[in-house]
């Protein structure tokens, strides 16, 4: 997981940010507050889901903040359509509740994490320039709020969902399904090379291939996926953490 001490991984450009939200008086603090952060680039701004595809074929931005609740087309929607695309952007929502169970929907249509809408300016910055190198943001406490709402519901749904998690799983080579379960646990590239006795750039080409092969988007439906399974639970493993 992610936390407030750990450094912001390096850009070699700016991040090209486009910043999606139906209320002109929040898309201008965040352009006030993000404008002029030190690799950020805001290309653009959008007030409704239906104009995200226009504005990123114009634009092409590497990161979307997107809001939730908009008029027309709501973010979910237009992450949904967005991350089917081929080199879609990253998306990070941005939602006012800290245990919105529209989160969850957002995530594993493969936005890479959410941010609230009160958070710290550093915080917001961070997380996009974190997001654009790759490194999915969840708080602590809303990761555990969102992994409770993916293993509620009645208990058949449950049952299915882990069954279908489980085939999912064992479509993975051996070595796959360890990365797999390490990434589940919350480990860094750096941790999982470190436990496994790999190379750094072998771990991101194993992660690169469980995505390839789920059909996933990123490290958290990953971590959705190993939840549902109820992986971690068998290995006597607490919540799922996201790095």
């Amino acid at each position: 997981m992610n936390t407030p001490t750990s450094p912001t991984p390096p850009v070699a450009r700016p991040v090209r940010l486009l910043i999606v939200d139906d209320d002109p008086l929040v898309r201008a603090g965040l352009t006030l507050m993000l404008g002029g952060a030190d690799g950020i680039d805001i290309v653009g701004e959008g007030a409704d889901g239906n104009e995200v595809a226009g504005l990123v074929d114009r634009l092409h931005p590497d990161v979307v903040l997107m809001d939730i609740r908009m008029p027309g087309m709501d973010g979910l929607t237009a992450t949904e359509r967005l991350r089917r695309r081929p080199s879609a952007p990253e998306v990070v929502v941005l939602t006012t509740f800290h245990a919105d169970e529209q989160v969850l929907r957002a995530i594993r249509a493969g936005a890479a994490g959410f941010v609230l809408k009160d958070t710290p300016p550093a915080q917001i910055v961070e997380s996009v320039l974190r997001v654009a190198a790759g490194d999915p943001v969840l708080s602590p406490a809303v990761t555990r709020q969102l992994m409770a709402r993916a293993a509620g519901g009645a208990q058949d749904d449950r049952n299915s969902r882990a069954d279908r998690a489980r085939r999912r799983f064992d479509e993975l080579a051996g070595r796959e399904k360890e990365v797999a379960l390490a990434v589940g646990r919350g480990s860094s590239n750096a941790e999982i090379a470190g436990s496994l006795y790999l190379s750094v750039a072998t771990v991101k080409t194993h992660v690169s291939r469980i995505l390839a092969k789920l059909e996933l988007n990123n490290r958290v439906q990953i971590a959705l996926l190993i939840h549902d399974a109820g992986l971690l639970d068998e290995e006597g493993g607490g919540g799922v953490g996201i790095r």
